[in-house]
């Protein structure tokens, strides 16, 4: 209300604090029924307080008024003893988020992790290490796979000329064959000629026992005449050329045969020979090549199990900060709840502050009025 000495103040939207002091607007009534004090001084604690004017209607007695002191005292005294009460417990709040800061830090500060920096960089050697192997592996694939083609293309050389080996082997039968066909054609000229020479070694034979018995006889006869030819030395002439045109050739046809067979069999050993080297040769490379591809195996498995266990490390280390990034969110969102929590608790006290400074001005104000 309004007065003519002083104006009335309200205050309005009161403050709650586990249904303790409300301070409200007059609308709400005073207390007792409001009250007045001297001549039209009214107030009231609890519905409002009311500073009116002067000229009211009711006039306090002695009694009315020091009910009312004491009404006014007991309410001060509880406000007083609600805002110790608040303090104190304000004061306990505040130990514990010292106690609170203390053990888990201040949100304003980066949390410390210099624990987890000793793994995390253990694990950044382990990825290095498991880097560098890697790449070692990788290395002695690739030397391996150049040493494979390397054995490759010696291997197709050797093929190659295993393969010209065998073609010239395989000429040289032929040429073997030709040769045993002249030999056995040789032959049945030898044996034509041989069966030649005894036909005219019986022809003469015979030839020369009819000679003996048309010369053996009682007749004489003498012819005086030029001597004739001497036929068995003729024969005998001609036989000597057939022996030695016979034996002359059977000597060159002998050599030519003996020589060519050296020859063949000379071709034939060092064919054998280079036949059987190409073969230890191909053997062993087979089996270099065989070793090669064992420890192509085994390093292509080793790789392979240590990329698995490298992916499984690095699966393993997501999930651990995921974890921990986990940990951090909710702790900052639970800093985040007690900061504003915090906040609100100090706009409370701010305001139970402002109220109480109010009130004391309100008192003083009452002190000087009963003054």
């Amino acid at each position: 209300g309004s007065g003519r000495g002083f104006s009335g103040r309200s205050y309005c939207g009161g403050v709650n604090y586990g249904g303790g002091l409300s301070v409200g607007s007059l609308a709400g009534g005073s207390y007792g029924g409001g009250n007045c004090y001297g001549n039209g001084l009214g107030f009231g604690i609890g519905g409002g307080v009311v500073v009116g004017g002067l000229g009211g209607d009711c006039l306090l007695s002695s009694c009315d008024e020091k009910v009312t002191m004491q009404n006014l005292n007991d309410r001060l005294a509880s406000y007083l003893d609600k805002v110790k009460c608040l303090e104190k417990e304000n004061a306990e709040l505040e130990c514990r988020i010292r106690e609170w800061y203390a053990t888990q830090g201040l949100s304003c500060e980066p949390r410390d992790y210099s624990c987890y920096y000793k793994e995390i960089e253990d694990l950044q050697n382990q990825i290095v290490c498991a880097t560098i192997d890697n790449n070692k592996i990788i290395l002695d694939i690739d030397n391996s796979r150049m040493a494979a083609d390397d054995f490759r293309v010696k291997y197709e050389t050797e093929l190659a000329l295993r393969q010209s080996v065998e073609a010239d082997i395989n000429g040289l039968r032929q040429v073997l064959d030709q040769l045993t066909l002249c030999r056995s054609d040789l032959e049945a000229q030898l044996e034509s000629l041989r069966e030649e020479l005894c036909c005219l070694k019986k022809n003469h034979e015979e030839e020369m026992n009819c000679l003996r018995k048309q010369s053996t006889g009682d007749v004489s006869v003498e012819v005086n005449a030029c001597p004739g030819p001497d036929l068995r030395q003729i024969l005998e002439d001609l036989r000597c050329q057939y022996e030695t045109l016979i034996a002359r050739n059977r000597k060159e046809v002998e050599d030519w045969y003996e020589c060519k067979i050296e020859e063949v069999n000379r071709e034939v050993i060092t064919s054998g020979q280079e036949v059987e080297t190409c073969n230890n040769q191909v053997t062993e490379l087979r089996r270099q090549l065989q070793a090669l591809e064992i420890d192509l195996q085994a390093q292509l498995s080793q790789r392979n199990n240590l990329e698995s266990s490298l992916a499984e490390t690095e699966c393993q280390y997501n999930t651990l900060l995921g974890e921990l990034q986990n940990q951090i969110t909710c702790v900052e969102q639970q800093l985040a709840e007690i900061r504003a929590e915090i906040e609100c608790q100090n706009q409370e006290y701010k305001t139970l502050l402002d109220v109480k400074c109010r009130l004391e001005q309100e008192i003083q104000t009452y002190r000087c009025l009963l003054e």
